[in-house]
């Protein structure tokens, strides 16, 4: 008969092996965020000074505290079951965030908190474990919680998350380098919550008080990845999806065209989010975003869905069935809900590509004549220079059927020239950046001179046709008040 032997891991060898699951800087700071929202906080200051001599970095909260025994279960390894079912608004599932999220970071963990009475702390410290190979906390008393920095910081309740021995943060650079490193991590910390608690940030959680959080005494803002501050966004009908009795949303947007947006919020999602290209699902477990931008393998990211996004929620009793795992970076949708987003993803698609080209038809019907025109024959696309523009037709007048022959050429090798492809990449990833103007007043006014000359030399001058044009290079675009201003000054004293 089979006996059973008592075989416990190694506490030095299992807790460097999790170190490395993969958390970043940002992924570790938002699980502790997450135990601060769990434990009610309305506010959490993240406090860190790489210029100490032991740069530490700290977590405060003002939620309702832990007395010695909750720090120690805290601080035990698998300290909940993920089974088990938890409070509506527990943002945990394994019991095991605190700790592995912290050394990923660093070795030594301390907790320090104050459920109303007095201050009470912890500490987990690699070095112990790894000179006893045995999981040993040290409980500290008042003396030793005076000692340490930030205690001073935590009101009547809340509680403090200290990481000292940041062995992995400078990646073993000094000086400048090691500045410029924590700054561009610092950076990522900061745009990371403010997209993944959005919804906390800006105080639209239902039964839960607005968030206030601070990176180093500056409030993170709210990023919004549906833009539903703007006016042009599409809002389409929500759509829900019972699982075992309860219920998941999905919400779809289309965002505006690129056009729509006003230069500060183009920056504003462009810094953060990558706007034009972070397409895909988003989804939420108690409003908390734990994965983005992924259609699931249902279809490939392209052209016809890069504006489109929905927004899925699920509550944590469906943990299980979403394959949550430990740093809540991955998702996957059930089966039922797979199958409901595959059929609104067909009907953002058709939205989303309408914004497109929607936009581009307008441009072209506002023009009579456009410089620029598109063929589509039997499914083939092509883009060629309009040979009977009147700037066109104005040169060709003037020449000799040699020369006109010359120009036909020119036109030709200018069409098929075009370069699509180059222009797609860069108007797909930095619309914004590209400018067909850059000319001073005094060019501007010298090209309509020289556009009223090739249309109707020392002849009659028809404004309206000067107007459409001016209108149809986009030569002028940008230039309204100065085209406006040679007209009425120049051309209408002649007319």
């Amino acid at each position: 008969m089979a006996k059973e032997y008592h075989l416990p891991p190694s506490a030095s060898s299992l807790l460097e092996s999790m170190r490395d699951l993969g958390y970043s800087l940002e992924t570790a700071i938002a699980d502790l965020v997450d135990n601060s929202i769990s434990a009610e906080a309305s506010k959490v200051d993240i406090l860190f000074d790489p210029t100490r001599e032991n740069p530490t970095l700290g977590i405060i909260d003002n939620g309702h505290g832990m007395n010695e025994a909750d720090i120690i279960s805290a601080l035990r390894h698998g300290s909940k079951n993920p089974s088990e079912t938890r409070s509506p608004r527990d943002l945990g599932r394994f019991g095991l965030g605190l700790k592995t999220a912290s050394f990923s970071q660093c070795t030594r963990l301390t907790v320090i908190s104050n459920p109303g009475d007095r201050l009470y702390a912890a500490e987990w410290n690699l070095d112990t474990v790894r000179k006893k190979d045995d999981w040993l906390i040290s409980i500290l008393d008042p003396e030793e919680i005076m000692e340490l920095p930030f205690q001073n910081l935590i009101e009547s309740k809340g509680t403090a998350i200290v990481w000292q021995s940041l062995d992995r943060l400078f990646e073993e650079e000094t000086g400048t380098k090691r500045d410029e490193i924590v700054n561009e991590k610092l950076d990522a910390v900061e745009r990371h919550l403010s997209l993944v608690f959005h919804r906390f940030l800006s105080g639209e959680v239902r039964g839960q008080k607005k968030l206030l959080l601070t990176l180093n005494c500056h409030p993170v803002k709210p990023f919004d990845p549906f833009c539903r501050s703007n006016s042009a966004t599409q809002v389409l009908p929500k759509e829900v999806v019972r699982i075992d009795g309860e219920s998941v949303h999905l919400q779809p947007y289309i965002l505006p065209h690129h056009s729509k947006l006003t230069a500060k919020e183009y920056d504003f999602y462009k810094n953060r989010s990558d706007f034009i290209s972070n397409q895909g699902a988003y989804i939420y477990r108690r409003e908390r975003l734990m994965a983005w931008g992924d259609w699931f393998r249902l279809i490939p990211k392209g052209e016809a869905t890069k504006l489109a996004r929905v927004q899925i929620d699920f509550p944590n009793t469906l943990d299980e069935m979403w394959t949550i795992d430990i740093m809540k970076s991955h998702a996957r949708p059930p089966a039922a809900v797979r199958v409901r987003l595959r059929q609104i993803i067909d009907r953002v698609s058709e939205r989303s590509t309408r914004v497109h080209k929607g936009r581009g038809k307008k441009l072209f019907d506002e023009i009579k004549s456009p410089i620029w025109e598109r063929y589509a024959d039997h499914g083939n696309i092509r883009y060629s220079l309009n040979k009977e523009h009147p700037l066109i037709n104005a040169l060709r007048s003037g020449l000799s059927d040699e020369n006109v022959r010359r120009l036909t050429t020119l036109i030709e090798a200018i069409s098929t020239a075009l370069p699509v492809e180059m222009i797609y990449s860069d108007y797909s990833t930095h619309p914004h950046e590209i400018h067909r103007n850059s000319a001073s007043r005094e060019e501007i006014i010298e090209r309509l001179r020289a556009l009223k000359e090739c249309l109707f030399g020392d002849g009659d001058v028809d404004i309206g046709v000067f107007r459409e044009v001016m209108r149809s290079t986009r030569y002028f675009e940008g230039a309204n008040d100065i085209t406006e201003e040679y007209i009425a000054k120049e051309l209408r004293n002649e007319h």
